[in-house]
């Protein structure tokens, strides 16, 4: 199931790795809860500042979507919370390398607080 992504000249541009929207044809919908920055191994917080945790949350929404039949590459709407938005340039760095093409719909929010202490937590909806 092909996803489109939707541009227009109507609505702001969009101002780091990601698309206005997101178009599905129907098909089987995967909501992935989100996911912080623990190791699937140890169930350790990865420390590290936000590039480490950002790269772990992606590890694990990987493998969460992998096992659903799914992929990275299906993923359609991201939400995702940071501690602090001082932080929004360098996770955008890290995001902007997992959809290198056709990036997700996303919101982006400040959170006072996340599990464990973490300063991201990432969100995902993907078709299978």
């Amino acid at each position: 199931m092909p996803k489109s992504i939707i541009q227009t000249v109507s609505a702001p541009r969009a101002v780091g790795p990601y698309s206005q929207a997101v178009k599905l044809e129907g098909e089987s919908l995967i909501f992935v809860s989100g996911q912080i920055a623990l190791d699937p191994k140890t169930g350790d917080r990865v420390h590290g500042g936000v590039v480490q945790e950002t790269r772990q949350v992606f590890e694990n929404l990987k493998a969460i979507l992998d096992e659903a039949g799914s992929s990275l590459e299906k993923v359609v709407k991201t939400t995702v919370y940071l501690h602090s938005m001082d932080d929004f340039g360098v996770m955008n760095e890290v995001y902007s390398q997992y959809f290198k093409t056709d990036p997700p719909a996303r919101a982006t929010v400040e959170a006072s607080r996340l599990p464990k202490g973490m300063k991201v937590e990432i969100e995902a909806i993907a078709y299978a």
